[in-house]
């Protein structure tokens, strides 16, 4: 039998409270055996057989880890991976993997000259609703696709006092949610010939609050959309085809599960009760619908893969080429709408 590979968490914030600390002490294979952070005795009301470490080289020179994840800001993400993978450590990334291209690149290069593994949480790619949306796209129904909208709307009209909404490199909605939504289309549709993006500060303080990008692909679009002043969300997701479309309203439960307490895998985890429904016209315009049982959700399975890949069994979920392709698609965003034009984008080899 395989002994747990041992993980150290960078950070103990939002990110690595709510969501990775639980999701590695329920992943099968995996143990935490490290978290770094500045809340110690927080950490050790949580936990009592985890080590509290105080500053990340205490993990980095820790022979028992056998990987990193990193929770910290976004601004940290880059050198945090670099210093681990030169360590010997595998490196798993909170979503966004870096804060350009360069970053990145940075990134990259240490993990292929240490031969470690390196790779991104976008958890979201193990969202129910995506997980349904992609089995209803590949069986055809739809047609050919000529719209995809994928919303996630807020209603936060205060601006909190925490990092991810400040002005300060890395905050804003295009860093916080644009990794998802982007990553999401890509996986549906592909690379896209072009990027046309909004970003906006529509609360008048803080970092972007609001965004709004249409990827272009060849005679069709896909619209991401994210704003905090949203009292009355959109459907998550709206897709139109020459054979019909698809809407799904609500967000996937798992987040909601995860921070009410929710133990990864218990009873009901994944299981998205706001299901989509299929519409499409029959005959003389008769309109026809019918309800499609979301597929069940399942953050693990980003972890579940990074244990693969360490061992050398898969691939990583998210391959450095992805991570590579989603940053360049980021900054294309941002050059968009510092701009106010449409970016092309080179075609991926």
């Amino acid at each position: 039998m395989a002994i747990d590979l041992q993980l150290a968490l960078i950070g103990y914030g939002l990110a690595g409270r709510v969501f990775h600390a639980p999701l590695i002490q329920h992943t099968p294979g995996l143990a935490l055996h490290s978290v770094v952070s500045s809340r110690r005795d927080e950490l050790r009301r949580h936990f009592t057989d985890v080590h509290v470490r105080a500053h990340p080289s205490d993990v980095f020179d820790d022979p028992a880890v056998d990987a990193v994840v990193i929770a910290t800001p976004n601004d940290q993400h880059a050198p945090l991976a670099i210093a681990a993978l030169r360590a010997g450590k595998h490196v798993l990334v909170d979503k966004p993997f870096a804060l350009d291209v360069a970053q990145a690149e940075a990134v990259l290069r240490a993990a292929e000259e240490t031969e470690r593994c390196v790779t991104v949480f976008q958890n979201r790619r193990f969202d129910a609703d995506f997980l349904t949306l992609k089995a209803v796209l590949e069986s055809g129904q739809l047609g050919d696709i000529a719209e995809c909208h994928s919303h996630f709307d807020r209603f936060r009209p205060q601006v909190r006092d925490r990092w991810r909404e400040r002005d300060l490199p890395g905050g804003g909605l295009w860093y916080d949610l644009g990794p998802h939504l982007l990553d999401q289309v890509v996986q549906l549709f592909g690379w896209p010939q072009a990027i046309t993006a909004d970003l906006d500060c529509q609360r008048g303080e803080g970092s972007t609050d609001y965004l709004h990008a249409v990827l272009h692909y060849p005679r069709m679009r896909a619209i991401v959309h994210a704003g905090s002043l949203v009292s009355t969300p959109a459907p998550r997701f709206t897709v139109h085809g020459s054979a019909g479309s698809w809407i799904k309203h609500g967000l996937d439960v798992q987040e909601a599960q995860l921070a009410a307490g929710t133990a990864p895998g218990a009873p009901g985890w994944g299981l998205d009760p706001h299901h989509g429904e299929r519409r499409w016209v029959e005959g003389e315009g008769h309109l026809q619908h019918m309800t499609v049982d979301n597929l069940p959700g399942d953050y693990r399975r980003i972890y579940a893969a990074f244990a693969a890949a360490i061992r050398g069994d898969a691939a990583a979920e998210v391959t450095p080429a992805q991570a590579l392709m989603l940053m360049q698609l980021l900054d294309a965003g941002r050059r968009s709408a510092a701009e106010g034009r449409t970016v092309r984008l080179e075609p991926v080899r």
